[in-house]
């Protein structure tokens, strides 16, 4: 799920890179026979990165209309075993749970039971700044709200007790007791805060828990058999699933993920091993990053998200229109809207929480989605394990002609 300054600034890095490996939009290739053709090249080029950055396991997917779909595992679910990785493994999704969350509020105000521009006072009147942040701000991550995974002793107790059950009123606590960062609207900051507000808002108009309303208005529709929300209290994954790994520990990653170069190196070696996340409490979480899913049902999932099938045209067309660059300076670099995000042609999100990192992306030009999950949160570099991965795939993906930056595919 990460910090906000880290992980805005890995959706600019991976948009940058994507951009300049895309170029324009292109069509569709043309029919071709399983096994996609870059699946021989991507499967070494995926474990010689993970080789590289410690990765222990992932497992990949690259759906390509008219070239086929590509599965594949990697490495081992457990450190220092041969154990290997499977298919259909479940992985915590992180801050892929965002779009889940801002896509119930969006159905909700389709059926008018709330209005994007409501300000959020409206439903938590002790919001700072609440009658001037609409709830489509808390959506598009430009509230100005502090985040409370920057806040040391918040950090501290997830180091100090790993099992700690979190309600989200004490995670709102935690964050308006800062001051706000900026006036609502002022510049794009990731804020897990904003995303537990949408969450109390779901239960609030539904009468119902997070969950409960994601189960029927998302994953039975679906038919996400393999994806839930747990109950605040359940930091159980459901079998199959590989352990999952973090380096360093959540105070000294509250600023960066990266390591100090000495400790990056004994990583690199194998000499430093990092810390099982598998059981700590993800209800930290809670409708900010604690899904749980796997590989095939977030490929599902994102073509719905970026294709259409759980809004109407209107809506659909609102969600994919409010993406905006990050970084204004940057313009062709990635963008965020109404909890979901671009990168380069491909619009979904990433999510990273201790343990695991994962990616969804779909291409609504070419039909290609592209899903990757690890269980690892950050390289030792303090990268996105599965960003690693996706930066390393893109020009296999989408390869430029010689002397031209426009796509082949």
């Amino acid at each position: 799920m990460g910090r906000s300054a880290g992980l805005a600034a890995v959706i600019v890095a991976i948009g940058l890179v994507m951009t300049s490996a895309c170029g324009s939009p292109a069509a569709p290739p043309a029919p071709a026979e399983h096994p996609p053709p870059h699946a021989a090249t991507l499967r070494p080029l995926i474990e010689r990165v993970m080789r590289e950055n410690a990765i222990p396991g992932a497992v990949v997917l690259v759906r390509s209309p008219g070239q086929g779909d590509w599965l594949a595992a990697f490495g081992s679910r457990v450190v220092g075993r041969d154990e290997p990785m499977s298919t259909e493994d479940h992985f915590r999704v992180g801050s892929n749970t965002k779009t889940m969350t801002s896509t119930v509020i969006l159905q909700l105000a389709q059926e008018g039971r709330l209005r994007l521009d409501d300000p959020v006072s409206k439903y938590r009147p002790e919001v700072p700044n609440g009658d001037k942040i609409t709830i489509a701000q808390l959506s598009d991550m430009r509230s100005g709200l502090y985040s409370y995974t920057f806040d040391t002793g918040f950090n501290e107790s997830l180091d100090r007790d790993p099992g700690k059950v979190w309600t989200p009123e004490e995670l709102l606590a935690i964050a308006f007791a800062h001051p706000v960062n900026f006036a609502p609207g002022q510049r794009f900051d990731y804020c897990n805060t904003n995303t537990i507000l949408l969450g109390l808002i779901i239960e609030r108009l539904t009468g119902m828990p997070a969950a409960r309303a994601f189960q029927q208005r998302i994953f039975t529709p679906l038919g996400l058999t393999h994806t839930s929300l747990p109950a605040g209290t359940d930091a159980s994954l459901p079998d199959p699933h590989p352990r999952g790994y973090s380096f360093g520990t959540n105070v000294s990653t509250i600023d960066t993920y990266a390591l100090p170069p000495a400790q990056r190196a004994e990583a690199l070696a194998g000499t430093l091993k990092p810390n099982d996340d598998t059981d700590a409490s993800p209800s930290w979480a809670w409708t900010a990053g604690g899904a749980i899913s796997t590989v095939g049902d977030l490929a599902v999932y994102v073509r719905a998200l970026v294709g259409g099938g759980l809004l109407n045209e209107q809506t659909q067309k609102l969600r994919l229109d409010s993406i905006q660059p990050t970084d204004p300076a940057q313009p062709a670099a990635a963008g965020y809207g109404l909890g979901i995000a671009r990168f380069g042609p491909l619009i979904g999100h990433d999510g990273q929480i201790p343990g695991f990192m994962t990616f969804m992306g779909h291409d609504p030009t070419t039909a290609r989605t592209v899903v990757i999950a690890t269980n690892l949160a950050a390289v030792p570099s303090g990268e996105g394990s599965a960003l690693t991965l996706l930066k390393a795939m893109l020009p296999v993906l989408y390869p430029a002609a010689p002397g031209s930056t426009t796509p082949t595919r």
